[in-house]
This record gives C-alpha cells, sequence and structure tokens, in this order.
C-alpha cells in the first residue's frame, strides 16, 4: 500500500474543511450541531441513504421532504398503505428497494419497539439494508469507525493513492485505502466529509485539486494523473428490448391497468397492461378489444437495457376479466403515480 501524509494530519485537513465546507442536506446534522451533542435521526438517515442509492442529492431531495411530511418517523411509515409508498416513490426507480423499504420499517416498529440497531452487523440483518447502507447508518448516525464506500469514495482513494487498476476490478483495493483511513474519532463526520470531498472538490471530470484539504497528501497529484482516474472497465452496450402498452378506458372514464408482479421489474406497481418486454416484441392483447394503435412510441432506459414501448387504445364497455388487471375509477387516476415508463406512455396517449 502506498504510504500518504500522516494518516492523523490528514485525516485532521479532511475534517477541518468538512467543518467549514460541509454540504447542507435535510437529513444531516451539521459538524456544529454535532459538536455540541446534537445527533443524526437514524430513520432520516436511513431512509435518504436507500433513497440515495443509484440517484444523486438533488434528485432525492423532493422524495425525502415529501416522505417526512407524509411520514415523520419510522412507525408512520411502518403503518402506511403500500400502495400510498409505491406511489410516493414513483420516479426513483428500482421498486424493489420501496417494497424493502417498507419490510424494514415494519420489522424496526414491530420487531424492534421503534429502534434501529446501532452496530453494522445488526443493520445488515434488516430487510433491504445492504453492506454500503449497514456502514453509513452505523458511522453517520452511532459513530462506528466502518468503512462507507460510494462512488465519490472510491473516486477519492484511487486518487489519493493513484490507483490504476480499473473498476470494478479494484474495489476491494479501494475499501482496503479507505479501511485504512477510517479514524476512531469522528468516524461519521469523516465518512460524510469524503463523500463530500469527492462530491464538490475531488469530481468525475476537472477536480478542483487547487483547492483540495488534501492535496498535498494525492499521489495521483503529484503524478499528474488525477483527471484519469479512476480507471474503469469498458461497458458493454446495453440491448434494447421492445414491448406493446394497452391503454383501455371504460365509459365511464376509468381506467384499466395491471398490478405486476411482486418480483421483477417494476414489482408491484401499477401500470398499463402488456405482454413481457424481448428483443422480439409480443403483440398478442392482455383482453379483447377494437385496439388501435397511436403513432409515436415511448423511449425508455433502465439500468441494464432500453426500452421501445408502442401504444394501443380501446374503449370498453365492461371490465376484463383477467388476471392482475385492476380498475381506477377516473376520480382516483393520477398519472403521478405511476412509474416513469408508464407516465410517459399516458402522455403520449394524451398528447393524440
Amino acid at each position: 500500500m502506498r504510504d500518504l501524509k500522516p494518516q492523523a494530519e490528514l485525516n485532521q485537513a479532511l475534517l477541518n474543511w468538512y467543518d467549514s465546507h460541509a454540504r447542507e442536506m435535510p437529513w444531516r446534522v451539521s459538524p456544529a450541531d454535532r459538536a455540541v451533542g446534537i445527533r443524526p435521526d437514524p430513520y432520516r438517515v436511513w431512509l435518504s441513504e436507500v433513497m440515495l442509492q443509484q440517484t444523486t442529492v438533488a434528485a432525492v431531495t423532493d422524495y425525502f421532504q415529501r416522505f417526512t411530511r407524509r411520514w415523520p418517523t419510522v412507525r408512520d411509515l411502518a403503518g402506511a398503505e403500500d400502495s400510498e409508498v409505491m406511489a410516493q416513490w414513483a420516479g426513483l426507480g428500482y421498486y424493489a428497494r420501496a417494497r424493502n423499504l417498507l419490510k424494514c420499517a415494519r420489522v424496526v416498529a414491530g420487531e424492534l419497539d421503534g429502534v434501529f440497531p446501532d452496530s453494522y452487523g445488526d443493520l445488515l440483518k434488516l430487510p433491504g439494508i445492504g453492506p454500503y447502507t449497514a456502514a453509513a447508518i452505523a458511522s453517520i448516525v452511532f459513530d462506528r469507525p466502518e468503512t462507507v464506500m460510494d462512488g465519490n469514495v472510491e473516486r477519492v482513494m484511487a486518487r489519493l493513492y493513484d490507483l490504476h487498476d480499473p473498476l470494478p476490478g479494484c474495489k476491494p483495493a479501494l475499501k482496503a485505502y479507505a479501511t485504512a483511513l477510517t479514524p476512531n474519532e469522528r468516524p461519521g463526520d469523516y465518512a460524510q466529509a469524503v463523500m463530500d470531498l469527492g462530491a464538490t472538490i475531488c469530481t468525475p471530470r476537472s477536480p478542483a485539486c487547487g483547492i483540495c484539504p488534501v492535496m498535498g497528501s494525492c499521489a495521483a497529484r503529484l503524478e499528474g494523473t488525477a483527471a484519469d482516474l479512476p480507471r474503469k472497465s469498458p461497458k458493454k452496450p446495453k440491448p434494447t428490448r421492445y414491448g406493446y402498452a394497452y391503454l383501455a378506458r371504460l365509459r365511464d372514464g376509468s381506467w384499466v391497468l395491471e398490478r405486476r408482479p411482486d418480483k421483477g421489474l417494476l414489482g408491484g406497481m401499477l401500470g398499463w397492461p402488456g405482454p413481457d418486454w424481448s428483443d422480439v416484441p409480443d403483440d398478442a392483447p392482455p383482453f379483447a378489444g377494437a385496439w388501435v394503435d397511436l403513432p409515436g412510441e415511448v423511449r425508455h432506459t433502465f439500468t441494464h437495457f432500453h426500452l421501445i414501448l408502442r401504444l394501443r387504445t380501446t374503449m370498453l364497455a365492461q371490465a376484463p376479466s383477467a388476471e392482475g388487471i385492476e380498475v381506477v375509477a377516473k376520480h382516483r387516476f393520477r398519472p403521478g403515480d405511476l412509474p416513469t415508463v408508464m407516465r410517459k406512455a399516458h402522455a403520449l396517449w394524451q398528447a393524440q
């Protein structure tokens, strides 16, 4: 392992910078407040960390504030209707996270008397909490010296140590570096300081090395390679899948929707009926109707593939009797409650 400036000196420089430049977030306790004994709320930290997976602080903030206004405690969330939570989650993606959010809230509220565990190992036992989230909660909330690894931390470590091995293969080495630097004093503030450094100064493109609080310790800066790190293995091109969405209404204005299976993509969510998405689209209607093709198409990108949907629409005299079908009255139908790809389909229909 490459030697850096003494750990205590590097950590102190980073903490001093964080004390003055910590980002303000609705779930975060500032370093000044923390210094006078104000502790983070484990519920708010847990909720924010689940929401932040695969997305940004800017994208999550409004969702977080809506959730916490509606469900201010873990007990409130545990008592919520599944459909309400899924509707509020719409747009954040990865709906399995929303289902696990409810499972976790109900375990904490029901089996743990509303109290989150304070150790990495016990947090890891909760539904939907993996190594990163367990480490983040243990560190940020309970000041456990756990190693918190996200993309920002990986980037900072790769540059500090001038590691040129590509991601994702070098993740274990980056974690070893981060573990070696994690202090016993103020580990929660330290973890957030590294993440803030990566988000604001040690950015993916054009890192601001000249104002970095640990620039004297950065091997990549000394070598002139910071902007090239971390290296990444070439990505495989995303495949494209195709499908049809069938938008049907009853004469009273009700919409015919389909509840997707709990497991799988968009699990448990309401959406437009249609066959599975595949390389070769299946155009078999889910139930009988005088279907009309709509011009245009819906394009949406998921993590692992691109999707192209064609739309068909019809008016029905009565609700079809098919598995998973739910009829939503006109006054109760809100496009915003649908997953993003299904909202796009409704918007295309509306534009005709």
